[in-house]
């Protein structure tokens, strides 16, 4: 019998760790994501297969047995804490994740065999190339903003930084690197590229509250936009610690020059 680290489980989630740049806690659990109290009327906390703090993600690798009865895992004979078998529990939980993950702010996606390459009875043939090209598309972001900013937090991760959850709750990213702290704002392809760079330097002027040297400040933007946000004159963003970081068309992070 394989493990858990032998599982296509693992092999997914390991693939999309190179995708994003950020290793997951496997089957981490949430204090907020409580499984039916049992007799005693204890609760306990249900894991979810992988959580990626740093892109604020929740992967679910869901196999065919959380879709169609597999009498083997579903063990219809015996009851759970629920008043159901395991089977019926399984599907119950999965709709729980389904609404309490994005209900705390975070990211779900769930991955099934079918969506990689995948045999009859759903077991991955871990073709690395192609599986990897379907994951990147599977967990890429809808908008423009959204796919700056996730490239933006790989950058980051990859820089030794370390995303936390944001003191001011619409600042788009905050991330501490020893004593340095870093406040961005980030913007996505727009047709007003300047009305767009102007707002987002009125954001990152309202996130200032604090005269320490330790923080400093990001303004995001695709090519696109570069000149627009250029516009501020490099003295101007040199006196308010604000730097200028370009995401390319595939994704890659450029810090431009104040």
């Amino acid at each position: 019998m394989k493990t858990r680290d032998e599982s296509d489980e693992a092999y997914a989630i390991g693939l999309c760790n190179e995708v994003l740049g950020e290793t997951a806690r496997a089957q981490h659990k949430f204090d907020w994501l409580l499984g039916d109290p049992g007799a005693g009327g204890r609760q306990v906390r249900l894991p979810v297969d992988a959580y990626w703090e740093g892109h604020q993600l929740v992967v679910e690798y869901r196999e065919v047995q959380h879709d169609q009865p597999v009498p083997h895992f579903d063990k219809p004979d015996r009851l759970t804490v629920s008043g159901v078998h395991r089977g019926e529990q399984r599907a119950l939980y999965d709709a729980r994740r389904d609404t309490e993950i994005p209900a705390h702010g975070l990211r779900l996606v769930v991955i099934r065999p079918a969506d990689l390459d995948a045999d009859g009875r759903g077991r991955l043939r871990r073709n690395r190339a192609a599986d990897s090209a379907v994951l990147r598309r599977i967990l890429a972001r809808d908008s423009d903003e959204a796919r700056v900013t996730d490239a933006f937090r790989t950058w980051l991760l990859a820089e030794g930084w370390t995303p936390v959850t944001p003191a001011d709750r619409w600042t788009d990213i905050e991330a501490v690197r020893g004593s340095e702290r870093l406040i961005c704002e980030a913007k996505g392809r727009t047709s007003d590229k300047g009305i767009a760079a102007d707002i987002a330097y009125g954001q990152l002027l309202r996130r200032m509250t604090s005269e320490s040297e330790d923080i400093r400040y990001a303004l995001v933007v695709p090519s696109s936009s570069v000149k627009a946000a250029e516009r501020v004159p490099p003295w101007v963003r040199r006196q308010l610690r604000i730097d200028l970081y370009e995401v390319t068309d595939d994704n890659q992070v450029r810090h431009l020059p104040a």
